[in-house]
């Protein structure tokens, strides 16, 4: 107590006590503004909260700290990013339908608490949008929603939103306040929005004036609750952004006619281009107007350092063999599947057409039935994923759930990648051993195969015990989104 004295730490100038804060970290700048209230009153001080990054929790409980965050650092913050999370809630109803091959219900009802935080969702972003509406040193501004399991099936209708937002009085406030804030814009470089249910629509771009459009170096826009054929940018609206670095997409919205605005000399070279192929996309829209090979070399002529981040979610193989062009200079590649399933013709395609660029390989088969997982290897000389390992020589992460791996094939991954593989995660109910490896009474398969594995690595290493502890496993739309900001910003 004596140090808030008359002559104590509460009567040093303000600019000095923001000088210490400087040095302390978020939570440490919290606890130090509770010694006085002279401290307090200077710890938002706008110098120490250039970026502020809120992984909000979709529940009444956090509206409080949400509008006291955002009244106080809302209106001079420079970096705003903001993930929204909420429970999934499914009704007994939908819960009865689901299932391998199942399809969403039709009049599958949402449960009354999934209605109630549908509402508090659009009241938190609103929150947020309004506290940034006059912002204009914002530089960098990035939301993910991610709110339930009917919005990223696609399965959240007018009808339940309806009974949230009667004449979508408050969607259309959002989507004015998005508008006006990036119509106040002055020094944005940075615009990310994904799966923030109808935030964005196909005119929320040109709110943008030419100046600041012409500046901006990042943008991805992802909704999966679109409807039908609506794209979210267009080709024409593309040839504004002539600084883009940076993009990320729907891939069936990512077009021939855009990679070939992107390839014209009034574009800087883009290096990072973040695709998310999704079913409900492939559903309603026509891969016709994807770019073709030629439209990708004349792309990666003009961006030579080009590299290409890739989600694949229920993707058929055959849409896959069709989408994969030999000019892709593909990166980094996930599949993510709860119906369907990934072939090794796929995984073959990939080791023979990415060999020079492939760093990152993630293979999700999320079933229901664990009984029997597929198999890539059947009636094949060579394993695919060992295929993959061998001709791949730039692979540093390798993860693989829901899929069979035999114990002698990841043995052999991890010979011939060795240290330079840095990640190397396969779940234990993924590995299955060979009848001779099981009938040799004098080894233990399994401690044979941490063994030679840790051996082949150079380091200790064991199977995950549990889906959850892998490093990739999330929902899918968040686990790409992550990625795809620390791909974008790792240029």
């Amino acid at each position: 107590m004596a140090l808030c004295g008359d002559m104590g730490a509460s009567s040093l100038p303000s600019e000095l006590i923001v000088h210490i804060f400087s040095f302390l970290s978020a939570p440490d700048r919290l606890r130090a503004s509770a010694a006085c209230l002279r401290w307090r009153e200077c710890l938002f001080y706008p110098a120490l909260w250039p970026e502020l990054r809120l992984n909000v929790h979709v529940s009444s409980a956090e509206r409080p700290r949400l509008d006291f965050l955002m009244r106080k650092c809302g209106w001079f913050v420079r970096e705003l990013r903001v993930e929204f999370a909420a429970d999934n809630y499914l009704s007994a109803a939908a819960a009865a339908g689901t299932g391998s091959d199942a399809e969403p219900e039709a009049d599958a009802q949402p449960s009354s608490r999934w209605l109630d935080d549908l509402r508090t969702y659009l009241e938190q972003v609103l929150c947020v949008l309004s506290s940034i509406r006059n912002n204009r040193n914002l530089q960098k501004l990035s939301l993910f929603g991610d709110i339930s399991i009917l919005q990223q099936n696609g399965s959240l209708s007018n009808a339940y939103l309806n009974k949230v937002d009667p004449g979508g009085k408050t969607i259309k406030q959002i989507q004015q306040l998005f508008e006006e804030i990036l119509g106040n814009s002055r020094q944005l470089k940075w615009l990310s929005c994904g799966f923030m249910l109808e935030i964005v629509t196909p005119t929320s771009l040109s709110s943008l004036s030419n100046p600041i459009a012409n500046t901006i170096e990042h943008l991805s826009l992802l909704d999966n609750h679109i409807p039908g054929n609506t794209t979210l940018i267009t080709a024409v609206e593309l040839e504004r952004f002539v600084n883009l670095r940076s993009l990320a997409l729907d891939f069936c919205d990512f077009t021939a006619e855009m990679a070939r605005i992107l390839a014209s000399s009034n574009h800087v070279p883009l290096h990072r281009l973040s695709l998310l192929v999704h079913n409900i996309s492939l559903k309603n829209k026509s891969l016709d107007k994807m770019p073709e090979d030629e439209d990708w070399k004349a792309l990666t002529r003009h961006s030579t350092n080009l590299r290409v981040y890739m989600m694949a979610f229920d993707i058929k193989s055959d849409d896959m063999l069709r989408i994969l062009k030999p000019s892709i200079p593909l990166e980094r590649i996930h599949f993510d599947s709860y119906i369907t399933c990934v072939s090794g013709a796929v995984v073959d395609l990939l080791s023979r057409q990415y060999a020079k660029f492939l760093t990152h390989f993630i293979l999700m088969n999320d079933v229901l039935d664990m009984s029997g997982f597929p198999d890539l290897s059947d009636n094949r000389n060579e394993d695919p994923l060992v295929l993959l390992a061998w001709k791949c020589t730039r692979l540093s992460l390798l993860a693989v759930h829901g899929y069979t791996v035999w114990a002698h094939n990841l043995i052999a991954i991890a010979r011939l990648r060795g240290s330079d593989l840095k990640v190397l995660e396969v779940t234990e109910e993924s590995i299955d051993f060979d009848q001779g490896e099981l009938a040799d009474q004098d080894v233990d398969p399994v401690h044979n195969l941490i063994e030679q594995v840790s051996l082949g690595l150079g380091r200790p290493w064991h199977a995950v015990m549990d889906i959850e502890l892998l490093s990739v496993f999330t929902e899918p739309a968040r686990h790409f989104y992550r990625e795809m900001q620390s791909f974008s910003e790792g240029i």
